[in-house]
């Protein structure tokens, strides 16, 4: 009976973080270049006592890499990815990949994120521009004129966030791997005055989110129920 209170613990505890990730999901499907997570299981055999027994592993994060919808807003300093790559900005912690191309230019003419963080090109340099010449105009490769004159490219770099990776900020990934910048494909490249939006979909990770809250509410049930038939059976042998 005990395994039997072992095994609801582990099913409820994948369940709870299963349910954190779905509410985060569901929290971002607002965020601009926002990825959604959710996490896989494997069963754990016991090795210890029966091994037709088996437990719920702790769970892999894995992201989805389908690319929002693009939404034109018109602004010169709000850029999107076309295709497979992302952005790369320095922070705090190091390196940064995010689809959130809200960028703005500084008094000193460096462009950089909402947050602050500067936009780094394919070289992993911070981008300059004049702050006397207005906003840049961005071709589809990412080059960024002023004037005509040519003052730099926005760094597309090839990404895919894995295990490995740790979130950062509402939409960034911090990369366990030198990311590779992608330079001369033309299937990648970057449109000005447009964002990319959540790849979430919130009517499905709301059913889900039921979903997962009846689950835990029934194996919670069991884990009573079969704490109740423990202690009846320890009254009734114990007589």
């Amino acid at each position: 009976m005990q395994t039997g209170l072992y095994v609801s613990l582990s099913s409820q505890m994948a369940l709870e973080k299963r349910l954190a990730t779905i509410a985060d999901n569901v929290a971002n499907s607002g965020t601009t270049g926002f990825r959604a997570g959710g996490v896989t299981f494997d069963d754990v055999m016991n090795g210890l006592t029966d091994k037709s027994v088996s437990f719920v592993s702790t769970g892999d994060d894995f992201y989805d890499t389908r690319a929002g919808a693009l939404q034109e807003t018109g602004s010169p300093f709000d850029f999107a990815v076309q295709g497979d790559a992302w952005f790369a900005v320095e922070t705090p912690a190091g390196p940064m990949m995010t689809r959130d191309g809200r960028f703005t230019m500084l008094d000193t003419g460096e462009l950089v994120t909402l947050e602050g963080h500067p936009v780094l090109d394919a070289g992993g340099a911070p981008l300059l521009l004049d702050p006397q010449a207005g906003p840049p105009e961005t071709g589809a490769d990412g080059t960024l004129r002023q004037n005509g004159q040519l003052l730099g490219a926005i760094g597309l770099f090839a990404f895919t966030p894995g295990p490995g990776a740790v979130r950062y900020g509402n939409s960034g990934f911090l990369p366990d791997q030198q990311p590779q910048p992608v330079v001369d494909r033309p299937d990648v490249g970057v449109a000005q005055g447009f964002l990319e939006g959540s790849n979430v979909n919130p009517v499905k990770e709301m059913m889900r989110l039921i979903e997962v809250q009846r689950t835990f509410e029934q194996v919670t049930a069991l884990a009573r129920d079969g704490d109740t038939a423990m202690k009846d059976a320890i009254k009734t042998l114990g007589s």
